[in-house]
Formats: C-alpha cells, sequence, structure tokens
C-alpha cells in the first residue's frame, strides 16, 4: 500500500530544507516506501526492538559471575533468571503480537486508516519536543492505571498479576502482559503521537525510545551509562526505581520518570544488596 503519489517515488526532487532530517526522511521514502508505509511496520519495528534490546542483557545474565565487569551491578545477585524463564516470556510476547496485536492492526486499517506519508521531515525540535511530549503523556495515563490496577485486587489479580510473577526482573520480562495490559498500552503508544499531531518519524522514533526504556527498566543490573545515571535530577527511575517496585509493588508506580511517585509519595529508593542478601 503506498502513501504518496508514484511520480513522488520516481523522482525525489532536491530541494532547500531547513530540516536537517530532510535528507534521512528522503532517503526513507525513496528506498523503503513500502515497507515503512504498511500498518504492519510499527508492530515489525516494536518487536524486532523488544528482541534487539533484551538479547545482550539476556547473555550477562546466563553468564552471571564470569563477566564481574557487569555482574557488579546486578541488582539482586541471588536471583539468576533461567534460559526457560527467558524463552517461556518471549513465547509469550510473541504469542500475543500474532494472536492479539496483528489481528488488532488488520482491524483498525478499515477503522482508520492511515493518512498519507508526508513529504518534508520534522525539524530536530519537533521531533525532540515530541518524544518528550508522547512520553510524559505515557507516563501520567500509565502511573494512574497502574497504581489503580495494584490498588483494587480483582482488578491485580485478572490484569496486571501476570507482570508481577518474578520478583526480580530481567530484560525478557519487560512485555510479560496480560492481554488487556497489553492493548491497553497498545492503544496509548499509538494514539498519543496521533493525539498530539507527530510526524511519522517522531512516532518511530519513539516506539524504539519506549521500549528501549522499557527493557532497560527491567534489566535487573544498576549499570552507571543507563538513562537514570545520564538523565540529571533523577528524574528518570529507571531499573532501581522498577526493581523495587517488584520488590514492593506499592511503590514506583511511573514507568519512567520519577515525578508523579514524587509527587503521590509512593517514591522508594533501591534496597541495599547486604539487605537483600540477608533475606
Amino acid at each position: 500500500m503506498l502513501n504518496i503519489i508514484e511520480p513522488y517515488l520516481q523522482f525525489l526532487p532536491c530541494r532547500s530544507s531547513d530540516h536537517l532530517l530532510q535528507p534521512f526522511w528522503d532517503y526513507l521514502l525513496f528506498h523503503y516506501m513500502p515497507l515503512i508505509s504498511s500498518p504492519f511496520f510499527p508492530v515489525l519495528l516494536a518487536f524486532s526492538s523488544y528482541f534487539f534490546f533484551s538479547l545482550p542483557f539476556s547473555v550477562l545474565d546466563l553468564l552471571g559471575e564470569k563477566v564481574p565487569l557487569f555482574h557488579q551491578y546486578k541488582i539482586q545477585p541471588n536471583r539468576k533468571p533461567t534460559l526457560k524463564m527467558m524463552s517461556d516470556n518471549f513465547m509469550v510476547t510473541f504469542y500475543n503480537h500474532i494472536f492479539f496485536v496483528l489481528p488488532a492492526v488488520i482491524i483498525s486499517i478499515f477503522i482508520m486508516p492511515a493518512p498519507p506519508l508526508p513529504r518534508d521531515a520534522p525539524t530536530v525540535y519537533e521531533l525532540f519536543i515530541g518524544m518528550l511530549a508522547v512520553l510524559l503523556l505515557f507516563d501520567t495515563q500509565y502511573f494512574i492505571w497502574h497504581f489503580m490496577h495494584h490498588k483494587h485486587p480483582q482488578l491485580y489479580r485478572w490484569i496486571h498479576a501476570v507482570h508481577h510473577e518474578y520478583i526480580a526482573p530481567f530484560s525478557w520480562s519487560s512485555e510479560r502482559l496480560s492481554i488487556p495490559e497489553l492493548m491497553t498500552v497498545g492503544f496509548w503508544s499509538n494514539y498519543d503521537p496521533i493525539l498530539l499531531n507527530c510526524h511519522p518519524l517522531t512516532t518511530w522514533c519513539i516506539t524504539v525510545f519506549s521500549i528501549w526504556m522499557s527493557v532497560e527498566d527491567h534489566i535487573g543490573y544498576d549499570l552507571p551509562w543507563t538513562l537514570n545515571h545520564l538523565v540529571p535530577l533523577g528524574l528518570l527511575g529507571g531499573a532501581p526505581a522498577h526493581d523495587m517496585h517488584h520488590q514492593r509493588p506499592s511503590t514506583n508506580y511511573a514507568p519512567f520518570f520519577s515525578h508523579w511517585d514524587r509527587i503521590f509519595g509512593t517514591a522508594a529508593p533501591l534496597k541495599k544488596k547486604n539487605e537483600l542478601k540477608s533475606k
């Protein structure tokens, strides 16, 4: 399915533009139009991002103490995910995408067809502001949803409990979700960028970056070069905050940022390793 007129595919005119991303956008339009105009492209992008981001950390988990450079940062060193646990989580995600995500995409094609891809790229400023706005909106939505599902026993039991099967999260468990939670998160992820009028390139960048943040939250390592350490003022919770949430589920509800947990008094610092080992 093509989203721009055929002559534009045959020849992309060189034009002056204030958009630094224009050459890259032109390259995508000219060489990968059938791929990026497909309604299934966002699904492929999301699933492949989840796979390739999770893979290196699964290797670290399997090697364990054989790689002390990384193992020293393991938050719960006494809990080690097995290959079976990793494969089970991957298969849950794969099953969910095949039997629920893809059918949802097919249905959405008929309900709300994708608009034509624009000829102009976003500016770097537009891309950055769009990504930040979507991440902040999603963070707020999920904080409220997450808080409600932990406070309501039935909601927790039937919808969110599947994500808490492990006290020590690991990379592949980032998408261990029930179908209702998957569809809720998927709805926000797809329609928040539309609501905020984001460029498709901005939306795809948000997809990749948010999945990286989600995987990073679940890796179980407090690495000194992860985003929560690179972004100042403790604005991001990162793996320490989310690991603590799996240990104490009444804390750290926000998926990415830390401001809502600070405001509502649900923020909790990470337990020290000696405290964990004593349990």
